[in-house]
């Protein structure tokens, strides 16, 4: 009988075994509550993943704005310096063409004097244009001797000049501005 009595304990569950197995409504509460807490990280999670990618995407839809703005300025200026060059050309030509008209009708004349008068007056009218085209002439005799501005092509000793004068001009220098458009070719002295 004891053998019985053994065997029914053994084939009767114990009650903390069967406990453990089927959870209480406090670890069920605690799961659900653990549930609860672990989807609401998700969904914040993907809140924060979703206004990430939002913001990738406005920055880089304000790159591609930028960059196109650029491209465009870039284009814009560069048709405004072609513009620019193509529009102070033809107003030094314009101011020429007078001279050039001048130029034209002293070839008409057969007789000398006439033609040396024509284009004594044509030569007048140059100092005029260049002075509208914002032309400077340099390198006249007597100046001093300024490497920056002039070419010296010869050189001579003569006590009547000072030192580093320019005694002659053989082709005037101009310049526009500071720029210097040709250097005075001159012949000093001492």
């Amino acid at each position: 009988m004891e053998q019985e009595t053994e065997t029914l304990e053994e084939m009767q569950p114990d009650k903390t075994e069967a406990q453990e197995k089927t959870p209480d409504k406090k670890e069920k509460k605690a799961a659900d509550k653990e549930t609860k807490k672990l989807r609401a990280a998700v969904e914040k999670l993907e809140k924060e993943l979703q206004e990430a990618k939002d913001a990738t995407a406005a920055a880089e839809d304000k790159y591609l704005r930028l960059a196109a703005e650029y491209d465009n300025f870039r284009k814009r200026s560069q048709k405004e310096r072609e513009g620019i060059y193509n529009d102070a050309a033809a107003d030094s030509i314009k101011e020429l063409l007078p001279v050039i008209d001048n130029l034209q009708r002293a070839t008409e004349y057969t007789a000398p004097d006439k033609v040396a008068e024509g284009l004594a007056m044509i030569l007048g009218s140059l100092p005029a244009v260049f002075e509208k085209m914002k032309i400077t002439p340099f390198g006249a005799p007597g100046d001093t001797f300024d490497p920056n501005i002039h070419n010296a092509v010869m050189h001579v000793e003569d006590e009547e000049h000072g030192e580093s004068e320019i005694v002659e001009v053989f082709q005037q220098g101009y310049s526009i501005g500071e720029r210097i458009v040709r250097y005075a070719m001159v012949k000093v002295a001492n």
